[in-house]
């Protein structure tokens, strides 16, 4: 039996342990609050037990903490060195919590989201070369890395 909708775009980028999608429920006059309930139905169902926003705004927070499900927002307003390292250190902290099963969300996967879980495999060791996370990244998410996403890598290696 199938339960709830996968989210749009939903991706493992460590099996069972991290995955990305989009904004749950969808991204503004798309945004359906009956498909957010499917979409985190869906989630669950599926392992994720905690949520780490990127949004600017505190959207769905109160529904992921209605389903149970751990949440942190942590806004990534621009991709300066301070703010991505930021989104590495959330995003390892949440990681270290034995059993957590983590979904990373913006409004799309764009670009710098790439670049952002590229960045997260250097800086968490997982991977240590760049050019093998751009390639892993870009294998994992079925799209090349532009300029942007490639700016961001490096400072997984300097944090």
């Amino acid at each position: 039996m199938m339960t709830g909708l996968e989210p749009r775009e939903f991706t493992w980028v460590i099996a069972r342990r991290l995955a990305v999608s989009e904004r749950i429920g969808g991204r503004g006059f798309q945004h359906r609050r009956v498909r957010r309930e499917e979409e985190i139905a869906w989630l669950k169902h599926h392992g994720v037990n905690s949520v780490l926003s990127l949004l600017e705004s505190n959207q769905n927070l109160a529904s992921y903490e209605g389903a149970g499900l751990t949440f942190a927002h942590q806004p990534l307003e621009d991709l300066e060195a301070g703010s991505v390292a930021a989104v590495f250190e959330k995003i390892h902290s949440m990681l270290e919590v034995r059993g957590t099963v983590l979904l990373v969300h913006r409004d799309t996967i764009d670009d710098a989201m790439a670049g952002i879980l590229a960045g997260y495999l250097v800086y968490s060791g997982l991977i240590k070369d760049p050019i093998i996370a751009t390639a892993a990244i870009q294998e994992i998410l079925k799209r090349p890395l532009g300029p942007v996403g490639r700016a961001v890598i490096p400072i997984g290696v300097g944090t």
